[in-house]
């Protein structure tokens, strides 16, 4: 018997579990769009300010190279790992790149390939160490994070590099015609389509989530576990290595303390976006929008004076509400 068929309280009934399963399913993103919607609300009221486009596109383009790296960690996060090396990897990148070319005269040009390959090779390794030596993600990339922050520190020192080409000088201030909108953030918003795409509506985005939610039955389902893993790492690191690029087309400079801490703000945008630190569960578009909200967030608490460190705590209990969150939908839908 079809729905068709059915009496029409059951059709009813059924549309209505329908619609309930896919709100639990989509609450933690769900939740991130109000909390975002909230926010701009709160910032407006704030200050008269807040609302103008072009303030609110000069602090969006702080966010970027951050938002690069969360697209990647997305994929890492579901897949049930973890990468604690991605800032540090972003810093090598970039110190190594202006190295070559301020040091060793490297055509600037091949310095850009260089560091994309460079950061790509940084997340394999990780990968590598991961999914064939069986070593854990979290103990494997906290030591990276240690080495490819020391080879950049090796590299440059507490000095920095300032001589890059003046065309590869402020991407972020390409304006799109006819708008305000920097080619920076739509070119991430580009980057998170496309990975949004892959995740959701590819065979390998079938094969994260499987990784994730049961790592032995995948493997025993036919999944190439250990090249999915090496896959998804050396994606990574070359989002890692092109946000690189990117923070140094933005300030014109390279050192190694480049994104410190940048690594923990990533993971907390992937979290907080409804992404399951259990592996399994999340999107990109709870990333993104988990992204904006923290970046308005800040600027609303920014314009209102509010110290540094009440601002963090805010990041912080929203965090912790999310996982809450994340983890009951998680227990209902085990039940159901």
């Amino acid at each position: 018997m079809t729905t068709s068929q059915l009496p029409a309280h059951e059709q009813s009934t059924g549309r209505k579990t329908a619609w309930s399963d896919r709100l639990r399913r989509f609450l933690p993103e769900i939740v991130v769009t109000l909390l975002l919607v909230l926010a701009f609300v709160a910032g407006s009221l704030l200050s008269p300010y807040f609302l103008d486009e072009q303030f609110l596109f000069k602090q969006a383009i702080l966010y970027i190279e951050i938002g690069i790296l969360a697209l990647g960690l997305t994929f890492v996060i579901i897949s049930g790992n973890l990468d604690l090396s991605v800032a540090s990897n972003l810093a090598m990148v970039a110190c190594v790149t202006a190295y070559l070319h301020a040091k060793l005269g490297v055509s600037f040009e091949l310095c850009l390939v260089i560091g994309l390959l460079l950061g790509a090779l940084g997340g394999a390794l990780n990968g590598y160490l991961i999914a064939w030596l069986r070593l854990p993600s979290l103990t494997v990339t906290l030591a990276t994070l240690a080495l490819y922050r020391g080879v950049a520190q090796i590299l440059l020192g507490d000095h920095s590099i300032q001589d890059m080409p003046k065309w590869f000088f402020g991407v972020d201030r390409y304006i799109i015609a006819g708008t305000l909108i920097p080619a920076s953030f739509v070119l991430f918003l580009l980057l998170a389509v496309v990975f949004g795409l892959v995740l959701h509506k590819t065979v390998l985005g079938r094969y994260i989530y499987a990784i994730g939610t049961n790592e032995r039955a995948a493997f025993y389902a036919g999944v190439p576990v250990k090249r999915i893993k090496l896959l998804i790492f050396t994606l990574a690191g070359l989002l890692a290595g092109f946000a690189a690029l990117m923070l140094n087309s933005r300030l014109m400079v390279a050192r190694y303390d480049h994104a410190r801490g940048w690594e923990l703000d990533a993971i907390t945008a992937v979290v907080l976006g409804g992404t399951s630190i259990a592996g399994g569960r999340g999107t990109i578009y709870g990333t993104v929008v988990a992204l904006l909200l923290i970046g308005v967030l800040r600027t609303a608490m920014g314009v209102a004076n509010v110290k540094v460190e009440a601002q963090l705590t805010v990041v912080g209990a929203l965090l912790i509400i999310a996982v809450i969150l994340s983890d009951l939908a998680g227990r209902r839908r085990r039940k159901v």
